[in-house]
């Protein structure tokens, strides 16, 4: 069935990452957790709605340039590796986290960035506020380029194809996936928040934070074994 769905398959994809790495603890979660639980639902979720917006621009800005390199095989390994050691990095780093964390030089050079860019703009309204959030995030655009890099060059584990074929029909499934999977987090976040009353707080954010981490590490010890055993074969 797969083999002969791509479209189906790159919409699963991307439905399963959009809902996953929106769940991430990050800014947008973290602004929908103070935000949303002062003014309500609908203000957290069009926080929710302008991340996405964002994220869609960056989605397809990724795809349309990897296309570019998935034709060789080299560059297929290089950019599964590369996903396989962002996955770990980023789920060492969550599992890692602490309450009180004294920020890298790195960190600050960033958050300066961001703060400068988020002064400048000083959106009025929940919708410009995600846009701006994640628009301000250096790294966000640099995950969904690993991201497609590890889609459109991994095999599906039930199926001998990639994720994401290299056509614009199942790169377009993919990102629609990506949109309702993000969606349907910030639709459930925003809920929660919002009849919590006050009740999440940062702690809250950092256990979701750890759990998060341990999927992210499970996942790249799993790539990582479909590469090792691809390289010994």
């Amino acid at each position: 069935m797969a083999e002969s769905h791509p479209i189906l398959v790159a919409l699963m994809a991307g439905f399963t990452c959009g809902l996953f790495f929106s769940a991430l603890p990050g800014p947008i979660n973290l602004t929908i957790l103070n935000e949303g639980a002062k003014r309500g639902f609908k203000w957290g979720f069009f926080i929710g709605l302008g991340a996405v917006t964002m994220d869609i621009v960056y989605c397809t800005i990724s795809f349309t340039g990897i296309s570019q390199l998935i034709d060789h095989g080299l560059a297929q390994t290089i950019m599964r590796v590369a996903g396989f050691v962002f996955l770990l990095f980023l789920g060492s780093k969550f599992l890692s986290a602490k309450l009180e964390k004294e920020p890298t030089p790195i960190s600050k050079v960033i958050g300066k960035i961001e703060e400068r860019i988020e002064h400048k703009v000083h959106p009025h309204t929940a919708y410009a506020t995600g846009v701006v959030r994640v628009a301000a995030n250096m790294g966000v655009l640099a995950a969904w380029v690993v991201l497609a890099a590890t889609l459109m060059s991994t095999k599906a584990f039930f199926s001998t194809e990639e994720w994401v074929d290299d056509s614009t029909p199942a790169k377009a499934a993919c990102i629609s996936g990506i949109a309702l999977g993000a969606l349907l987090w910030f639709f459930f976040w925003s809920s929660l928040v919002a009849r919590g009353q006050g009740k999440f707080s940062a702690r809250s954010l950092l256990r979701l934070q750890h759990f998060s981490g341990i999927g992210l590490i499970a996942i790249a010890v799993y790539e990582g074994v479909r590469i090792a055993m691809r390289l010994a074969s």
